[in-house]
């Protein structure tokens, strides 16, 4: 059967124009993918795909405990104090506190921690709160929870001998009420007020938020800040113990 005349001509619309089709198959060039309303040419550039995702950072939980040991001098209460390097090489007065080692209970390692770190031995009283919050290493993001107590002098003489670490440089004996300004840290000075407030036999419930730019603190005192609720403040007998 012979072909038409007209069969491998470009069709026409009824007006006399040869459409997209077979005008770009009279060529031989591929007919374009139409866009997308809306969009773009569905074409992936494989030099813009995306990175690999970055694997999270491992999180490490960490549990310390430290806070306040108390002695009665003739001219008021004072604290014991130490003194460590930051990382910037700054000295900085600050909490004696320390990991929990084996089974310790936070009480424990309060005593313990606050022993080697400025040579006083005390019995806790009190909970003063606890500071809860995460920082960021090289390879891991750190959840840190320190326990803080009030504790009462029993003994000892000030020294950072004793301190395993070496961290502690300095220790000293600081007024109760002097403590806003000496200590470097915003959550350890809210510690030491509420332990201010403690031994006034005010109630002590403080409840906030400290942010920054790398850290978010959250400090929590007890609801019962005394042994006894409404009672009057733990007491702290006076004894000759070294002055710095």
């Amino acid at each position: 059967m012979s072909t038409p005349a007209h069969a491998d001509e470009p069709r026409r619309d009824p007006g006399g124009r040869r459409t997209r089709e077979d005008a770009g198959s009279s060529r031989g060039r591929p007919v374009p993918v139409p866009a997308p309303p809306g969009g773009h040419a569905l074409h992936i550039d494989p030099r813009r795909r995306a990175a690999p995702a970055v694997p999270p950072l491992p999180v490490v939980e960490e549990v310390s405990a430290g806070g306040l040991v108390i002695d009665a001098a003739a001219d008021g209460l004072r604290a014991a104090v130490i003194a460590r390097r930051n990382r910037g090489g700054r000295l900085e007065w600050c909490l004696p506190k320390g990991h929990l080692e084996g089974d310790e209970t936070p009480e424990q390692a309060a005593v313990r921690e606050i022993a080697e770190e400025t040579g006083i031995q005390g019995v806790v009283r009190v909970p003063l709160g606890v500071i809860d919050y995460w920082f960021t290493g090289d390879d891991r993001r750190v959840h840190k929870v320190v326990h803080h107590f009030l504790l009462r002098a029993t003994g000892g003489v000030l020294t950072v001998e004793g301190d395993p670490d070496g961290e502690a440089e300095d220790v000293a004996w600081v007024p109760v009420v002097d403590l806003p300004e000496r200590l470097a840290y915003p959550n350890e000075r809210r510690i030491a007020a509420v332990a201010h407030s403690v031994l006034d036999g005010r109630p002590a419930r403080f409840h906030g938020t400290i942010t920054s730019r790398v850290t978010r603190t959250i400090v929590r005192s007890p609801d019962r800040p005394t042994d006894d609720p409404g009672g009057p403040p733990p007491h702290v007998p006076r004894r000759p113990t070294d002055r710095p």
